[in-house]
Formats: structure tokens, sequence, C-alpha cells
């Protein structure tokens, strides 16, 4: 394998499962043949929907305070018709206005950059750096976008309680979040976003994307640290030398 088609695969497994495909036909039939009678849905559904925004609006108020924020993650990826699911983990840094960096540790070493719509990503294995546009690359933006503007959620998604009230750590009810119709490219191969906060802070704790494909990627962030004051510099990435440059594709819908 040369290194551009090995990094035309690292394109595939690291842009488009970040957002995690999806297993929703066999979970929204379980829900349907789960359905209560419809009066006491209705009253159940009211109650969920008021909970599940309460929620969001945590998240918002959290989000708004925080300056910077640094976390490790842990990313698992079931793939439809796979039955070992992929498990990839690192840090993540934040800084507003609009800088990211995620660096994946394990299995393999990469580090994503982000400020504003640019986004850089650095492979040292294939001496390769991936350069484009967050919003032309459809399935990277859902987890990035969730933690750069956590506090503008309802911009973008249709808040839902989740089907079931299922609950989380702390008996906080988990959030679904719909992309809005007409939204951003990026989000349209997502059928939703299920989204757990930590108790007492609210603070993001998991994200499971679910995409068209009938994949689903969990992420689960912990060891968060908000306000320490990162540097500007954590966030600047200077091209190696050696190391190729490559334009990024526009990733569209499957």
């Amino acid at each position: 394998m040369t290194p551009r088609s090995a990094m035309n695969g690292a394109r595939e497994k690291n842009l488009r499962l970040p957002l995690g495909p999806a297993l929703c036909a066999l979970w929204l039939v379980h829900a349907a043949v789960a359905v209560p009678p419809a009066a006491a849905e209705e009253q159940h559904g009211e109650k969920g929907l008021r909970e599940a925004r309460e929620v969001v609006k945590k998240i918002q108020a959290r989000y708004e305070q925080t300056r910077d924020l640094q976390a490790e993650f842990k990313q698992v990826t079931k793939i439809e018709g796979f039955a070992t699911p992929l498990t990839s983990g690192g840090n993540l840094m934040i800084k507003k206005p609009g800088r990211l960096r995620w660096d994946y540790r394990e299995p393999d070493v990469q580090e994503i950059y982000v400020n504003g719509n640019d986004l850089m990503m650095y492979v040292p294995q294939h001496k390769q750096v991936l350069v484009g546009k967050l919003t032309q690359m459809a399935a990277s933006q859902a987890p990035l976008q969730l933690l750069q503007g956590a506090a503008k959620l309802e911009e973008h998604f249709e808040v839902q309680a989740t089907l079931g009230g299922e609950r989380g750590e702390g008996g906080i009810p988990l959030v679904t979040l719909v992309p809005k119709d007409g939204g951003q490219e990026s989000v349209r191969t997502v059928v939703r976003i299920v989204v757990e906060a930590q108790p007492k802070t609210y603070f993001i704790k998991t994200v499971s994307i679910h995409e068209v494909s009938g994949n689903i990627a969990t992420f689960q962030f912990s060891n968060l640290q908000p306000n320490t004051g990162l540097k500007a510099a954590l966030f600047e990435f200077a091209v190696p030398a050696g190391v190729e440059v490559v334009k990024a594709p526009a990733l569209g819908p499957p």
C-alpha cells in the first residue's frame, strides 16, 4: 500500500467514522413495539420534552461560561455489518473562539486542528497533512460542532426526549438531537445524536452519533478541566519538513 492509498484509508476511517454510523432501523422498530397507550405516551412525552429542554439549557449555560476546556476521550465505533467495534482514544482541547485540537493517541497517532472553519489533520505515520474546510467534511463535523458550539445546540438541532425516557448518571435524562431540515451539509448524514450530561457540572459526558448508514459512534469524555488558561500556541500547527500537504475532498452524504 502506498502512502497516498493509506492516507485515503485514513480519511475514510477518521473523517467518516468519527460521526458514528447508525444502527437505527432495528432500534426504531424495537421502540415502536414498546409504545405505551396514546394518552400515557402524550403525557410522558410532554414531560420528557420539558426535561430534555431543561438539560439542554443547563448544557448551554455551562459552555457559555467556559473559555477553554481539556479532556480525555474514548471513541467506540460500531460499523454496520461488523461484529467487532473500532476503539480509539486520546485527548482534546477547546479554546474560544472556535479553536479545537483533537489528538488521537491510540491505536494510531493523529492530530486534528480546527480554527473556525479551517481544519488540518496530521498523520505522522504517513507523513501527510490533510487540509480542508470543516463544513465540507460532512462526516467530521458533528462531534466537533457539538464541542465547539454547545451553547448553540438549538440553532442546529431539534431537541427531543430520548425514547423510553432513558436516563444517565445521576438520573439526568438523555437528550436526543435531530438535525433540522435545511441544516448544514455536515450533519445531513446524521439521523440523531444522543447526549448525556455530567451530573452537577452539565458538561457533555457522552455523545452517540447515529448515521443514515447504520453506524454508531460513541464518544466518552473524562477528566474534564475547564478554564485552565490554555495557550493559543497549543492550537497552532506548523507543517514539519518532508511532510506532504494534501487538499481534502468534500465529503458528502453516502
